[in-house]
This record gives C-alpha cells, structure tokens and sequence, in this order.
C-alpha cells in the first residue's frame, strides 16, 4: 500500500533537530517506509540529518510519503505532528544575527549615550565584538576550553569489518553518553536538546556514509571524520539560520565519536572551575548539556551564533554571553581575565580597571532592578485612583506553578487545557485531569484559578482525536463548537472540573463563544455531570463560569453574554486576527495583528462597557496583557485582571500604580 498526503508544517521554526528527532521517533513505531518530500528533495523520516537538509521552514507544504501495511496510520501521526502548530515543538527563542554594521552601529549608540553614566563611553572603546547572547555583564578569569587534540589515523590496512563494529561501538558510545546526560539534566529543555543530538549519533545516514567509506578503504576514525565534515558542510550550506547552526551538533559528535575511538577522554565544562568566564572557538550543545552552567561567570566563543543549541541552553541558564566574536588580532587566545557584556554582544580582554568599573556599574544596575522587582512579590497593586488589578499568571502545565508562586502570581488566569492531550496517543482520563485541576487549586489557594476547557479544532488538531481537515479552520468546528459536538469528550473534562473544584476557589471559562445558545448547551451538560456524579456518589461542587471573548461575535453580544456568566476575560491574540481579518501567524500582515489596533481598543472598550452593566468583571489574558503601554489603556476601559507569562509579573505589578482606571 502506498499513501500520500498534503500538508502545511505548522512547527514553530519549521523542522530543525528537536523536531526532526520526534519524527524519527514516531517513524519507528510503523513498519513502512516514510518519506517527506519537498520541492524535489526526498528525504526519509528515518534520518534526523536527512529531515534537517530538507530545510522545511514553517508554512512550508511539504507531501508524506508512505509505503507498506500500516501506511495509512503512519501518514495519519506524522502528519499530526507537522499540522499540530508544533504544541510541543519547543520552538527556540527569536535571535537577530547582526551584521557587521549594526554591530558597529551598536556599539556606536551605546559609547555616546549621555544617560549611561557608568563610564561606558570610554570602556567600549577596546571590545571585541560579537552576537549578543543576553544575560547581562560579567567579569572573570579566563578559561581557555580545549578539546584533546586528535592523532592523525592511518589508513586501513586488513580488518574492514573490524572497523566497521569499531565506529558503530564508538557511536554508541557517544549515544549512550548522551542519554545519561539527558537524563540526570535539570530542565526539560535541555534534556530534549541532549536526546535530539543522541538521536543524531545514532542516524542511519551518518552511519551508512561512514561504513561506506570504511568499505572504501578508509580506517574508522578517517571514515567518522570525512562523513562528519560532509554532513557539517551540507547543514552550513542551507539558507535557514537556524539549520546552518545544526552543523555545529554534527561536527562536535564527529569529535566525540573520533576521540572514543582514539580512547581520549573528552573536556567537560565541569572541568571547568567556576567563576571563570569560558572561551572557545565554540561550544557543543553535547558539550554544554551536561553541566551545570550557572557555574560559569560568562561564555564567549569565537564561532557559533546565537541559533545554536550552546545558545539557547546558556540563556536558559541567564548566563552572559556572546557569540561568534571577532577578533583579528587575536587577542582571545592569550587572555588571562574577561569582561563581557552579552547584551550589547560586547568583550573585554584583560581588561583595564575603567573597563571593569564600568561592567560592575552595568551588573549592578541590573541586579538593583531586580531586587527592587522583587518588593513586589506579595504586593496586590492598586492604580493611581485606587482600583485594585489582580496581575495573574498564564498556564500550560502544572510544572510551571512554582514559576509562577516565585513570582508573586496572584492566581491562574488562564490555565490551556488542551496541553494535557497533546503529545500522547491517548486521551487524558478524568482521574487524571482531577488530580492535576486539584494540584493547581490547592497552589493558590487565595486566589482565583481560571481553567480554559479544551481548545482545540482542525487549527490545532491532537493526534488522538480525529478531526475532518478544514479549508478555514481559524473559522471551523474548534473550541466550545467542537466540545459541544463531541460530548464523550466534554464531560470527562466537565465532571473533572466539578470534581475538583471543592479544593479551590475555581473559575472556568468556554473558548470561541459566539451566542448564548452555547452557553446554555454547555450548562446542560453541566448539569447532566452534576446528576451522574450524585448517582455514583462522588464529592464535587459547582464553579464559577465565565467565557472567552475572542470573537467578534462574542464583542457584538456582549451584553446578552454578560447576562449569563460571571466574568469575561478577552483571549486578545484571536480577537485582534478576527477583528482585523489578519492571520496572527502571516508575517505579511503583522502590522495588522497588534493590540492597539484602534478597531481592537473600541471591541475591548464595547465589551467592558457590556460588563459593567451586567456587573461581572473583565479580564484579559492575551499577549498583549504583558505590555505595559497597551495594559494601561486596557485597565482605563474597564478591565480588572491581566494574565500574562510569569516572567512579566512583577515589571507589571510595579507598574500599576501609575495606571488610572478612569
């Protein structure tokens, strides 16, 4: 049997390693034969490398391929994956590769601004510069990072089979090191850049070029090399950034499978002692995976960039770093101490006491600021005029909660159910999202927790629910119209909720309303959970509902909505592609998608308006509730509670008392 099928890649950041891994992964529990094809290229799911040299970008259209007796559910959970908008995906954060002029222009701002005041102007004059990896200032001894050097290997003389088993053990090897990496790692992120790369050691690409070269007359350790540097050369060749970066992953596993079978013990940054700022000509991601690098003072690397896995691990840790440095007269390799600002993409060596004076001026600059954020932890701000805004936190696991309590969230403002059914070839069971709505509950249990019913639909589709393909589906059957439509589905959800909810004070709120009649379907449902649970005898109680407004719909009929519910909280992402007719995720019309779009601002002002009349309370939990300029208008119209990623919190909280909510 041979299928094919059409799809659009939804993965934020398109098909690099993380992603190229899970499609692997998923190939391997079919017995066909899977292919991506794309502009001509073929490419089997079956190769990390071969799916990242496809350079599939996001909204790329690309054609499944498969062969064999279980084709059609192998073309059915790969093209779920490519489809689902990469909820799960992890994709990495946005980074802007500057170019030698706006390094210099940079650089340039920076030196002559009159507000700095920290003696910046004369300290930037000696610096290197490079890409800015974030994470503030630092200073530190140098640590120059150096792996063993590899001895030059001799061709092969009679064993080509022993060869051969030599490069797959050392290979596995190198696999296997970098599982126990993954494992014993303290994030989720990190371990799943460790299992991606461990994925890579042991693809069938790779491996096919380097036994084919053995079988060519090359020993083992010039076969590892030579297939290394092809594939690296390949990857660098792409247009993508970020696949270009993946040659990196490629030519450290080269180095590591060369020094296993050369039996050298490779340099680990535990090796490292801490304090020092790191330098290297670059960092690994299977290098940096597995230690700790909170440890260091700083990263500086003279290649790299700000794509790369080392990248997105060091920022993950908030350590200052910079990139890809340049430095022709070659003043890295002899130093003895750094200094380096990773926001401005800025390095120091040796560096003169003004210099110094001017990096702890910048480092304590910041640390004042976040201990003075800190102040506002336990603190329920109150605007100029006295009204009180609950600042809350936006959820999609219950592993984000002690974020969130660190931070001084006053609640859950939105909790997005559909994460505890994506990723996973089954449904979540009631006992199971009972015990995770508890959890949530009981962590706050002072404040509101606002749980979203499933919002799922042909837009966001999970694989173990199956949805018809739509031609609109930002218009289609999502949300509270498919739950409505599929009721085995809902009241599990539904009975959870209701059992949950004596542990809290808890508040549910129904997505993509757009007419009471929904409303009033939901609460028959409701109702009909609240019989069956009297029946069996299980504890529960009623919560608090409320709705999305995220319609225009929903902006248009809001005073009859109001008459319904207990509270509105506006989902500004979806109102504002709705209200603008602009698809949020269409680079091309970006400036239409923005929160203080006047047509947005007067739905938001309609809707607080219905509210007061009906006298319920408006929330706002999208994107644009972090921003300070747009929350200020936001809490003038009426709205009283802003949801937002815990990491904007307390910028938000210390900046509502300068708001006026009249």
């Amino acid at each position: 049997m041979e299928i094919r099928r059409a799809v659009r890649v939804s993965v934020p950041g398109g098909i690099h390693a993380r992603p190229a891994a899970e499609i692997v992964k998923l190939s391997k529990a079919y017995n066909s034969e899977l292919f991506l094809e794309h502009q001509g290229k073929s490419a089997t799911t079956r190769s990390s490398f071969k799916l990242i040299l496809l350079s599939l970008k996001e909204g790329a259209d690309v054609t499944i391929r498969a062969i064999g007796e279980d084709a059609d559910q192998a073309v059915e959970q790969i093209a779920g994956y490519l489809e689902a908008r990469g909820e799960g995906a992890h994709p990495e954060p946005p980074t802007h590769a500057y170019t030698d002029t706006e390094r210099s222009a940079d650089i340039q701002n920076r030196a002559a601004d009159p507000q700095r005041g920290d003696g910046a102007q004369d300290a930037l004059a000696g610096g290197l510069t490079g890409v800015a990896g974030g994470s503030g200032a630092a200073t530190g001894p140098a640590f120059h990072f150096r792996q063993p050097v590899l001895e030059a290997f001799p061709p092969l003389c009679t064993d080509m089979q022993g060869d051969i088993i030599a490069a797959r053990s050392a290979r596995h090897h190198v696999h296997e090191a970098l599982c126990r990496q993954a494992a014993s790692a303290s994030g989720q992120g990190t371990a799943e850049v460790l299992n991606a790369i461990a994925e890579l050691a042991e693809d069938v690409e790779w491996a096919a070029r380097i036994e084919a070269l053995i079988r060519e007359n090359k020993s083992a350790g010039a076969a590892v090399l030579q297939a290394g540097a092809e594939l690296a050369d390949e990857l660098r060749a792409l247009d993508d950034a970020y696949a270009r970066a993946r040659s990196e992953d490629i030519a450290s596993l080269t180095r590591l499978t060369a020094l296993q079978l050369q039996g050298k013990r490779p340099l680990s940054l535990s090796d490292v002692p801490a304090g020092s700022v790191l330098i290297a000509d670059e960092i690994s991601a299977a290098e940096a995976g597995g230690a700790d690098l909170t440890r260091l003072s700083g990263i500086v690397t003279r290649h790299g960039s700000a794509s790369s896995h080392a990248a997105i691990l060091a920022r993950a840790a908030a350590v200052p770093a910079v990139f890809g440095v340049q430095d022709p007269a070659g003043r890295l390799p002899q130093a003895t101490a750094i200094a380096l600002d990773g926001d401005s993409g800025l390095v120091f060596p040796d560096p003169d006491e003004l210099t110094r004076t001017a990096i702890q001026l910048r480092r304590q600059a910041a640390q004042a600021e976040a201990d003075a954020l800190k102040s506002w932890v336990a603190v329920a701000p109150r605007t100029a005029d006295g009204i009180s805004v609950t600042v809350a936190a936006n959820l999609g696991s219950a592993d984000e909660i002690a974020q969130a309590q660190a931070v001084g969230a006053m609640g859950v403002g939105l909790f997005r159910t559909e994460f505890l059914f994506m990723n996973r070839k089954d449904l979540p069971g009631e006992e199971e999202q009972v015990n995770i709505y508890k959890r949530l509950l009981l962590a706050f249990p002072d404040h509101p927790v606002i749980i979203r019913t499933l919002d799922i639909g042909a837009d966001k589709p999970v694989r173990s629910i199956s949805l018809a393909k739509e031609e609109n589906p930002f218009l289609g059957l999502r949300g509270i119209r498919l739950c409505l439509t599929r009721p085995e589905l809902f009241k599990p959800q539904l009975r959870a909720l209701l059992r949950a909810a004596p542990y809290g004070n808890l508040h549910v709120m129904l997505p993509m309303v757009a007419t009471t009649e929904e409303i009033e379907a939901a609460e028959r449902l409701i109702d009909e959970c609240q019989r069956e649970l009297v029946a069996e005898g299980k504890e529960f109680s009623d919560f608090i509902m409320g709705i999305m407004v995220e319609t225009p719909a929903a902006v248009f009929a809001a005073q009859a909505l109001a008459r319904k519910v207990r509270f509105f909280s506006i989902g500004t992402n979806d109102l504002t592609q709705y209200v603008m007719a602009a698809d949020r995720l269409n680079p091309a019309v970006a400036h239409l998608c923005r929160g203080d779009q006047p047509a947005v601002l007067e739905a938001i002002r309609h809707v607080c308006a219905a509210a007061r009349s009906a006298g319920i309370w408006v929330g706002l939990c999208g994107e644009a509730a972090s921003h300070v300029a747009l929350a200020r208008q936001f809490v003038a119209t009426g709205v009283t509670e802003l949801s937002m990623s815990p990491s904007s919190i307390l910028k938000m909280k210390s900046a509502i008392p300068s708001f006026t909510a009249s």
